[in-house]
């Protein structure tokens, strides 16, 4: 039985590797992941059952003929003296033992490794499982949330109380960011690993282990006392340790040389737990990151009572149009300058489900275009999955067009295609401009449809927690709403950019967030928005 369980963990790890890539960037498509495993857990089910009745089966014959050894054995001349007993024994040699053979040699996972090796190419990969545990740190950093309320659930929204962390499930969060060496990561991961090692849960990382990359990981952080603490700690618990008595000698010279004088007390003082702000976290590409993620968790929202008795909602017949003066939008003002305004039922239930539907065979990881080619690529900092559909895909892709030109007043004949997104977890799209920049010329050439004037946003699902639009520059945050839709201008009516529209989308908590948006360019509205004469107009 262990022999062949072994075969069939061995074959699973020498299954294909996956053929999708970056499933983690979309929940849409890993829940399909969830049906998958439901089957597979059946399967597993079968060949356990099968693998029990084949193992009663052999336990019988050993019982019985254990009872027969036992009586021939002790006296095998009297025994064979009887011919039925010498009749059966070759009979059993010959013809039941060779059917016992079989019935070992039978391979009940077969039905099981069939059924997983189909399934075996949708699975995620290395790289996917990589993916994820970065999504949760990104999330721990962006809503200051500590490694502890991960491990235990305690997250914003319903209470998600046995969705729980285990030691190794955390010793692999710090592993995966020591090994990139992200080392501010991997020492808060590591220290809650070995807080519920102390709380006395079972694990297949010993503490030793734990406190080696603990140790090491606080060292780079430049905590000389602390590396030295917990090293000391892991020399008491294994003095045998391979590394440890050697990281100690060098710890304690470093530290020499930063101190006159260390006292071993000091050292080996209470270890005070590591927390979020114990280190300070490393700096990285992005200027506005204290103020985008800070308007994330809804704080320096620059939304005051003046600016807001300035903002009203009315309903919108989008300048008499045919189509809406029977049926006008209700439209609010989100922002005043510059103007931002949220339209109420922009799409209907089933108008959403339609076009997630249509979207989600095509999903693929969501790509940004490069500056200097026009190329699309995919980029570290946007974490989602897109599809475009066209106005001939379906009647509904066709009327949400239409719709978007009856509010706007803007033609949608020379706008991008309905681009469709889900985030996956932890996704998010940061700080960015929609429009092209004065040192980007040639972005949008290849379109020919100049640059992008406008842009509407369809939010196709709420969101539990995360997930809002931000505007870093001037301090506003648009929270999703399932059925309504924004809208903005990124450039002036001059076709000078608005740098202030550099917007992001945040990273989501608990949800499940769906977006869908239209992009509208310059070329066609020469007579609907007329060209201004400032460059601020």
């Amino acid at each position: 039985m262990r022999k062949l369980l072994s075969v069939v963990v061995w074959t699973l790890l020498c299954c294909s590797l996956s053929i999708q890539e970056d499933i983690f960037t979309s929940i849409g498509q890993m829940t399909d992941l969830i049906h998958t495993e439901k089957e597979l857990v059946q399967s597993l089910k079968e060949y356990i059952l099968a693998e029990e009745s084949k193992l009663a089966a052999v336990k019988s014959w050993a019982n019985k003929l254990d009872s027969l050894t036992q009586v021939s054995s002790s006296d095998p001349e009297g025994f064979l003296a009887h011919p039925v007993n010498a009749y059966k024994l070759m009979k059993r040699l010959h013809t039941e033992w060779s059917q016992l053979e079989s019935l070992v040699l039978q391979d009940p996972s077969e039905g099981f490794i069939s059924n997983i090796s189909t399934h075996r190419p949708f699975f995620p990969d290395q790289e996917d499982e990589k993916g994820a545990a970065k999504a949760l740190m990104r999330l721990q950093d962006t809503y200051q949330l500590d490694s502890e309320s991960f491990s235990r659930g305690k997250l914003p929204g319903r209470l998600h109380s046995n969705v729980l962390l285990t030691v190794d499930d955390c010793f692999d969060m710090g592993k995966t960011a020591y090994n990139d060496g992200d080392y501010y990561h991997s020492v808060l991961w590591m220290q809650q690993a070995l807080r519920q090692l102390d709380m006395g849960e079972d694990s297949v990382a010993s503490k030793a282990t734990v406190l080696d990359y603990l140790s090491y990981s606080v060292y780079q952080m430049g905590d000389l006392p602390r590396a030295i603490e917990l090293t000391l700690r892991l020399v008491a618990l294994d003095s045998g340790h391979q590394r440890a008595g050697a990281n100690l000698r060098y710890f304690e010279q470093l530290l020499s040389k930063q101190l006159t004088e260390v006292k071993q007390s000091e050292l080996t003082s209470f270890e005070e737990p590591i927390q979020i702000g114990t280190y300070a976290r490393p700096k990285d590409h992005l200027p506005e990151r204290e103020v985008y993620e800070a308007l994330c968790r809804g704080e320096g929202v620059q939304m005051t009572e003046k600016r807001r008795s300035g903002l009203f909602c009315r309903y919108h017949d989008g300048n008499r149009n045919p189509r809406l003066l029977l049926r006008p939008m209700m439209e609010e003002d989100e922002w005043d300058s510059p103007r931002i305004v949220r339209y109420l039922n922009a799409l209907s239930h089933d108008e959403i489900e339609t076009i997630k539907q249509l979207a989600k065979p095509n999903l693929a990881r969501a790509t940004v275009r490069d500056p200097k080619t026009g190329v699309l690529t995919t980029a570290n900092y946007r974490v989602s999955k897109s599809a475009w559909l066209e106005g001939e895909d379906d009647p509904v892709v066709a009327r949400v067009n239409q719709r978007i030109e009856d509010i706007t007043g803007l033609t949608v004949r020379t706008a991008e295609l309905l681009q469709v997104a889900n985030y996956g977890v932890g996704g998010q799209y940061e700080p960015h401009f929609d429009f092209s920049r004065k040192d980007e010329p040639d972005a949008f050439k290849r379109l020919g449809t100049g640059n992008r004037v406008a842009t509407f946003l369809n939010y196709m699902s709420d969101v539990e927690a995360g997930g809002a639009t931000v505007f870093p520059d001037f301090g506003a945050a648009i929270r999703p709403k399932k059925g309504t839709a924004v809208f903005w201008y990124n450039l002036f009516s001059s076709g000078e950019g608005d740098y202030r529209t550099r917007h992001a989308a945040c990273p989501v908590l608990v949800g499940n967030k769906w977006v869908s948006n239209k992009w509208i360019h310059e070329r066609g509205q020469e007579f609907r928005r007329p060209c201004g004469l400032t460059p601020g107009n």
